[in-house]
C-alpha cells in the first residue's frame, strides 16, 4: 500500500473459477460429479467418520443415506421416523432443514411437495438401526448430530473436515451436493425411466432430470417415443383401428 491506496482490491473473492467450473460441470455432465460405486461411497463414509470427533458413526451414515436416496443433505436431517414405510421399504421425502436467522429450522422441501423414494437392500440396515434408536417415537429424528441437534451441510463439512477428507482421497471437486448427483447417477444408470427418476428427484423439469442420462440412452428413448408418436398419429388418421 502506498499512500492509503490498496496493490489489491479487499473485493477480490478468490476461488471463484473453480466455482464457476463446478457450476458448468454440473449443468452439462452431472456424471462427472457423481462418485464412481459403492465402494467409493463407504470408503468415503468411514473416512469421514474417522476424521470426526470421537469417529461419530451417524455422520457416514448420513452420507450413505444422502447417495443412496439422491437426497440433499437438509432432506436427511428433515426425515422423521414415521416418513419411513418398512413394509413397501419406501421413504417419504417431505421436509429440510435449512439455515434461518434464528438457526437452523425445518421446512418443506424445495418444490414444495412430498416424494416417494425408494429403499435400496443395502440401504435397509442402517435405516433399521437408526428405527431402533428412536424408541417406537414416530417424531424422532432418524439423523441428528451428537448433541441430537439438526444436520446441515455446512455442519457436516465441519463435523468431518470434509475437504481435508476428500481431498486425501482424491476427490477434491466432490460437494456434499454431490451425493445426491451420485445417487441420481447410479438410478439412470441402473435403466430407470426418465419421468420415474423425475418424481423420485423432485425435479421441476424432465430435461433436468434428462443429463443424468448418457446420450446413447436417450436416443433409444427417443427412438420408443418417435414410434409412438408414429402409432398415434396413424390411429388419428383412422389407418389404425385398434389401440394398444
Amino acid at each position: 500500500m502506498a499512500d492509503g491506496i490498496l496493490e489489491r482490491s479487499p473485493a477480490h473473492i478468490t476461488g471463484w473459477q473453480r466455482e464457476y467450473q463446478q457450476v458448468e460441470d454440473e449443468l452439462r455432465d452431472p456424471h462427472s460429479l457423481a462418485l464412481r460405486d459403492w465402494d467409493a461411497l463407504t470408503e468415503l463414509a468411514g473416512a469421514l467418520v474417522a476424521a470426526s470427533c470421537n469417529r461419530y458413526r451417524r455422520w457416514g451414515d448420513v452420507v450413505v443415506r444422502s447417495a443412496c436416496t439422491a437426497t440433499r443433505i437438509g432432506e436427511v436431517s428433515g426425515v422423521r421416523a414415521r416418513d419411513v414405510d418398512t413394509d413397501k421399504w419406501l421413504l417419504t421425502c417431505r421436509r429440510q432443514t435449512i439455515p434461518a436467522p434464528g438457526g437452523l429450522v425445518d421446512k418443506h422441501t424445495k418444490g414444495r411437495l412430498a416424494r416417494l423414494i425408494p429403499i435400496i437392500e443395502p440401504l435397509r440396515p442402517l435405516i433399521i438401526r437408526r428405527l431402533q434408536a428412536t424408541r417406537g417415537d414416530p417424531d424422532a429424528r432418524l439423523y441428528t448430530g451428537p448433541r441430537g441437534g439438526r444436520i446441515s451441510t455446512a455442519v457436516l463439512r465441519d463435523a468431518t473436515h470434509w475437504d481435508d477428507v476428500t481431498r486425501d482421497l482424491d476427490y477434491e471437486h466432490l460437494r456434499r451436493h454431490d451425493l445426491r448427483h451420485t445417487g441420481l447417477t447410479w438410478m439412470a444408470d441402473a435403466g430407470i425411466l426418465p419421468h420415474i427418476l423425475k418424481e423420485i428427484a423432485g425435479h421441476r423439469l424432465i430435461t433436468t432430470t434428462q443429463r443424468y442420462f448418457h446420450p446413447d440412452v436417450l436416443r433409444t428413448l427417443e427412438a420408443g417415443q418417435a414410434l409412438t408418436h408414429h402409432l398415434e398419429k396413424l390411429q388419428r388418421n383412422g389407418q389404425i383401428t385398434r389401440r394398444w
